[in-house]
């Protein structure tokens, strides 16, 4: 098994996303306590796919994050660079074009999408700053960015509690219902290491989004962030 390290070489995390594939979204469910299904219930109603809109769903993994967007009837195009992910999720989702694909270099052109939206992913690119800067590159001018992602919760106590669980606790759960639960260390330690909304924002703002804010969920254990390509 497969455990990334937090440089987050491209081919280690996708080898770790490979091995645990299979049972991904049950795993997420079991950890987050259910609270993963809010969770994309909010990043559905603040992308606000249209009927006939193009989005893409960048780290998409099995695009279990996608169907909302396909139910609205947009067309969705679901990402990801582990190809274990994807084939669970073309066995589920057979008439979706999941499409192989790096964050950091996408292989899409120019202007391309209404709206890109990445969920728990972002933090997985090795280069957040060129990761932002493609979604921006494929996005039409007036299309938006969604991004939701573990974040640091505003109140001390409540931070203090939490951190406790993903160093201590999660572990102990993913070793129960996980097949690489040595995946979950490094989910840990990279939720630690990420930087905290206000940051997020300003490299948003860098590569080139406007109107950026953000929107805290769970008390900030997630964030959601948006932004504008005006141009």
């Amino acid at each position: 098994m497969t455990r990334a390290s937090l440089d987050k070489q491209p081919h280690e995390v996708a080898s770790m996303f490979d091995d645990v594939a299979a049972n991904y979204d049950l795993t997420n469910d079991v950890l987050s306590l259910g609270q993963d299904r809010r969770w994309r219930k909010e990043v559905a109603k603040a992308v606000d796919a249209r009927p006939a809109q193009r989005i893409l769903d960048l780290a998409a993994g099995t695009a279990t994050s996608s169907q909302p967007f396909a139910r609205a009837g947009a067309y969705v195009v679901p990402c990801d660079f582990s190809l274990g992910m994807l084939q669970v999720g073309k066995k589920r989702h057979p008439w979706m074009p999941f499409t192989a694909g790096d964050g950091m270099r996408l292989p899409f052109r120019d202007d391309v999408f209404d709206a890109v939206t990445i969920s728990f992913g972002l933090r997985n690119i090795q280069d957040t700053e060129a990761a932002l800067r493609e979604l921006y590159r494929v996005t039409k001018p007036g299309g938006r960015v969604v991004i939701c992602e573990f974040s640091h919760p505003t109140w001390a106590p409540f931070r203090t509690v939490y951190e406790e669980y993903l160093m201590r606790a999660l572990p102990s759960v993913a070793r129960a219902v996980s097949s690489n639960p040595d995946a979950y260390v490094y989910l840990a330690e990279s939720i630690q290491s990420w930087p905290d909304q206000p940051t997020l924002a300003q490299l948003l703002r860098k590569a080139g989004w406007s109107q950026v804010a953000w929107r805290n969920l769970t008390g900030g254990i997630v964030a959601l962030h948006r932004g504008f390509k005006t141009e």
